[in-house]
C-alpha cells in the first residue's frame, strides 16, 4: 500500500480544499509538528506556511539556469531526435544520456533493464528521496516532418525494413530529464534530499520475447533502498507550447495486447465450399468483439477494444488457411480488464467452431492504469499555477492512451503531467504519426516545470532535525 508522507497529508488538511484552514483552525500558523511516521525517508516538518505555501522558491534561480544550458540541451533534444534507437536497444541514447549526468558529477548507474540509465544527485541538506523518470525508446515509424534534424534512420523490426521515429516525444522527454538534471545539479548545495533521475528504455513495449520497460526497472529494484517519497513524470501533448495539463485519479488506461489465430482449409477463391474461409470468420470475429464494449459492458465503463491490424493471403483467388489479427484493450477497472478477456474468449472459440474453423486467442495484460496520486497531486498544483500561470495549467480529463509510468505510479505516489509542444503558426500530426512535431520551445517550459516540482516538494519535507 502506498502511503504519502506525514509531512504532505498535514499540508494537505491544512490547506484544505482551496488553500483554506479547517473549520475551527487558528488564524496564525501552527508551529510545525514533526512527523513521526517510520520509516519515511524525509521525515521532518513542512518549512512554509501551510496556510499561504509558498511556490516556485527556486524559480528565478532554476529559470536562470535554464537561460544558460538552454543551447546545449536543445542539442542533446536534435542529437537524440536524429538518431532514434527502438525499445531494448537505444545504445546510443543510453550512452548519450549516461556521459552527461556523468559530467554534472551524479552517481550513475547503467545497464539497468538491458539500456536504462539511472542517476542520483544529493542535496546539501537532509531530506526525503524524490524520482523524475524520462524514457527513451522511439517508434517503427518513418519520419516524414521538414525538421532540419528529423530522422533518416532504417533498421529491421518484426521481420521488416522499417523507419524509426521518435513520433511520441520521448526525444523531447529525455532532454527535458537531462536539463532537469542539469539545473539541479546547479543547486544541489541548497537543496534538502536527494533525486534519483530515472532514464526508462522500452515505455513503447519491449521486442517480442523479451521483457522490458518499467515493469523490469521495479522488478530489478530501481526503486528499492531507499524508496522515494514520490515520483514525477511527463508527457509531451499536441496543445500550444506554454501550456501544462493534468488529471486528479485515473488518467491513463490500462494497455492489454491480444492476438487472434484463425486456422480454416485453403483452396480455391472460386469453390469456397471445398475449404473453411479464415477472412470471413476474421470478418465476423471482428465485429462480434465490438459487442463487448456495446453490450457486455456498463455503457458508462470505459473500455476500447481495438484490431489494429489483419493478415492473412497471398493471392486474390486463393481462400488462405490462416489469418491473423493484432489489437489491443483498453480499461480502467480490474473488473472490466477480467470480463473483457472471458468474453474474447468466449467469442472466439464460439465464432471459429461455428465456422468449423479453429480459433487461437493469446491475451497479453500490459500496463496497468496510470493513477495520479490524489494528495501529492492536490499538493504540487498550486507549484504548476505559480510558475506557468493559473491560465497556462489546467485539469484535463482522463484519456484510453497508456503510459507505463503506471508501473511505477503503483508502487510510490506519483504524478504525471502533460506538457504542450506545437508552437504558434505550427501544426503537429498525432502521437505515433510520421508528422508528429514537437518544437524545441517547449523544452525549457518543461524543465522548468519538473525542476520547480522537484525542488517543491523537497523543500516542502525537509527535515532539519537529521544530521548531514
Amino acid at each position: 500500500m502506498k502511503v504519502l508522507p506525514a509531512p504532505l497529508l498535514a499540508a494537505l488538511i491544512l490547506v484544505g480544499p482551496a488553500g483554506e484552514s479547517p473549520p475551527g483552525a487558528a488564524s496564525t500558523s501552527p508551529s510545525p509538528a514533526r512527523n513521526t511516521e517510520p520509516g519515511y525517508p524525509g521525515k521532518g516538518v513542512v518549512r512554509q506556511d501551510p496556510l499561504e505555501p509558498e511556490r516556485g522558491v527556486f524559480d528565478e534561480r532554476i529559470t536562470a539556469a535554464i537561460a544558460r544550458h538552454r543551447e546545449q540541451i536543445i542539442g542533446l533534444r536534435h542529437d537524440i531526435h536524429e538518431h532514434p534507437e527502438l525499445g531494448n536497444r537505444e545504445y546510443r541514447t543510453s550512452a548519450l544520456v549516461a556521459d552527461h549526468l556523468q559530467s554534472l558529477g551524479l552517481e550513475v548507474t547503467t545497464g539497468i533493464a538491458h539500456t536504462g540509465v539511472v542517476a542520483l544527485l544529493t542535496g546539501g541538506r537532509p531530506g526525503p528521496l524524490v524520482a523524475v523518470r524520462a524514457d527513451m525508446d522511439a517508434l517503427p515509424v518513418t519520419e516524414a516532418t521538414d525538421l532540419p534534424f528529423r530522422s533518416r534512420v532504417r533498421t529491421e523490426y518484426s521481420g521488416r525494413e522499417v523507419g524509426v521515429m521518435h513520433a511520441c516525444g520521448h526525444d523531447v522527454h529525455t532532454a527535458i530529464g537531462l536539463g532537469t538534471a542539469t539545473v539541479l545539479a546547479e543547486l544541489k548545495a541548497e537543496l534538502p534530499g536527494r533525486i534519483l533521475f530515472i532514464f526508462q528504455p522500452a515505455e513503447e513495449g519491449a521486442p517480442a520475447g523479451e521483457e522490458g520497460g518499467a515493469s523490469l526497472m521495479v522488478a530489478e529494484g530501481v526503486l528499492d533502498d531507499p524508496r522515494p517519497a514520490a515520483i514525477f513524470g511527463l508527457h509531451t501533448d499536441t496543445i500550444p507550447v506554454g501550456q501544462v495539463t493534468w488529471t486528479p485519479g485515473p488518467a491513463m488506461a490500462a494497455v492489454d495486447h491480444f492476438t487472434i489465430r484463425i486456422r480454416g482449409t485453403q483452396t480455391h477463391g472460386a469453390m469456397p465450399h471445398q475449404g473453411i474461409d479464415p477472412i470471413v470468420t476474421a470478418a465476423q470475429l471482428i465485429l462480434a468483439l465490438q459487442t463487448i464494449p456495446s453490450r457486455t459492458l456498463d455503457p458508462v465503463q470505459p473500455c476500447v477494444v481495438t484490431v489494429g491490424s489483419i493478415h492473412g493471403g497471398e493471392r486474390f483467388n486463393i481462400i488462405p488457411d490462416t489469418v491473423l489479427l493484432d489489437g489491443t484493450v483498453r480499461t480502467y477497472d480490474a473488473d472490466v480488464r477480467d470480463t473483457v478477456e472471458r468474453r474474447m474468449n468466449e467469442i472466439v472459440a464460439n465464432i471459429t467452431a461455428a465456422a468449423g474453423a479453429e480459433g487461437e486467442l493469446h491475451y497479453g495484460r500490459g500496463s496497468p492504469p496510470l493513477i495520479n496520486d490524489l494528495l501529492l497531486t492536490r499538493l504540487m498544483i498550486p507549484t504548476l499555477e505559480a510558475v506557468l500561470g493559473e491560465s497556462s495549467a489546467r485539469e484535463r480529463p482522463p484519456s484510453m492512451g497508456g503510459e507505463d509510468f503506471a508501473v511505477f505510479a503503483g508502487e510510490v505516489p506519483g504524478f504525471f503531467f502533460w506538457l504542450g509542444v506545437v508552437k504558434e503558426g505550427t501544426v503537429s500530426g498525432p502521437h505515433h504519426s510520421p508528422t508528429f512535431r514537437a518544437d524545441d520551445s517547449a523544452i525549457p517550459v518543461g524543465i522548468r516545470a519538473m525542476s520547480n516540482l522537484v525542488a517543491d516538494f523537497l523543500s516542502l519535507h525537509e527535515d532539519p532535525f537529521q544530521g548531514g
